[in-house]
């Protein structure tokens, strides 16, 4: 893989885009859209279908010319509709000749970039995709699964900086899956290569990823970090109490580590303390507790808003929640 060296930008930023614009027939499929990767992150892109993922992919990787806005690899500006062999791509389906063999497949991408050791690089790869053996087979032969896999090869030869992956999970069974996201960590801790990752399999990108980005409607809505997604879906418990200022000063005395939060309508939030110790508390107090319960969010529900779904929050309310109104906990 080729290093970034061009400048200090370029040592900086693997891959950066400003304010991409796409518009088809009066509508704009990517609206304004800004994200950057350092060399060695692993960056999830979010969306629902129709969102723009793809087409985004597609701006980056030049496979469309953007209506505005601009596109660098390693610190070089690329024009519109121009192809870097510093990127490497996986975009919808695998360019994938059926006449041939999966090795044959890869060869002929590596001599077109004109790799000095061809047939060696392609091995590598073939290996790293776990399609060693099956390469000598004709691909019009090869599983979805398998399919899938020849793609990433063809993406991964001549290691570049930049991996453009869309939809990289589908139609691997769970030891692919697991393949798969092995080797684009160690693509990224080992080689610095930056990973650019759409995929509805959120539970992957959860292990995967560094950030997150997410699409909708073509608009960058949200860029955060792994470990603030993680803070976000945290689950917290609920106070309901119509003496709320004392039930807070009561447990702000009794747990002065824990995170409260006093929401509008005066239900209290807090994290970090079992539901039976506040429950005790506040029945110690004399605190009177309508509902005392526990709410999870997963990173499922919490994107699902985000991309502009309903998002639906589970409530644990077994052996926690009291009823009755005007009831002790």
């Amino acid at each position: 893989m080729a290093e970034c060296e061009e400048s200090p930008a370029a040592r900086a930023m693997a891959l950066d885009c400003a304010h991409l614009t796409r518009v088809f027939h009066g509508k704009r499929a990517v609206d304004d859209v800004s994200l950057a990767l350092a060399p060695g992150d692993i960056y999830g892109l979010v969306g629902r279908n129709g969102a723009g993922k793809s087409t985004l992919l597609k701006l980056i990787a030049g496979y469309l010319a953007p209506t505005g806005g601009a596109v660098a690899v390693c610190g070089e500006a690329l024009r519109p509709c121009q192809t870097s062999a510093r990127i490497g791509c996986l975009i919808e389906h695998p360019a994938v000749n059926p006449a041939l063999t999966g090795f044959e497949n890869v060869m002929v991408r590596a001599l077109a970039q004109g790799l000095p050791d061809p047939k060696t690089s392609v091995a590598e790869v073939m290996e790293a995709v776990g399609l060693r053996e099956a390469g000598r087979d004709r691909a019009k032969g090869y599983s979805l699964g398998m399919k899938q896999r020849l793609g990433l090869a063809l993406a991964l030869i001549g290691h570049p900086d930049v991996l453009l992956l869309d939809e990289p999970f589908n139609g691997l069974d769970p030891e692919g899956v697991r393949l798969v996201r092995r080797l684009l960590e160690n693509l990224a801790t080992q080689r610095e290569c930056a990973v650019l990752v759409s995929s509805h399999v959120l539970d992957q990108l959860e292990r995967l990823v560094d950030r997150y980005g997410i699409l909708r409607e073509g608009r960058l809505v949200a860029q955060m970090t792994a470990e603030e997604v993680e803070e976000a879906c945290r689950d917290y418990l609920c106070v309901e109490t119509p003496e709320a200022p004392r039930a807070l000063a009561v447990l702000e005395s009794a747990f002065p580590d824990a995170s409260f939060t006093m929401m509008p309508d005066d239900a209290i939030r807090l994290s970090g303390v079992d539901a039976s110790e506040v429950g005790r508390v506040l029945l110690a107090a004399e605190v009177p507790v309508s509902g005392l319960y526990t709410h999870a969010r997963d990173i499922e529900d919490y994107f699902i808003g985000l991309m502009g779904g309903t998002s639906l929050v589970r409530s644990c309310s077994t052996e926690c929640t009291v009823k009755g109104g005007e009831g002790n906990a």
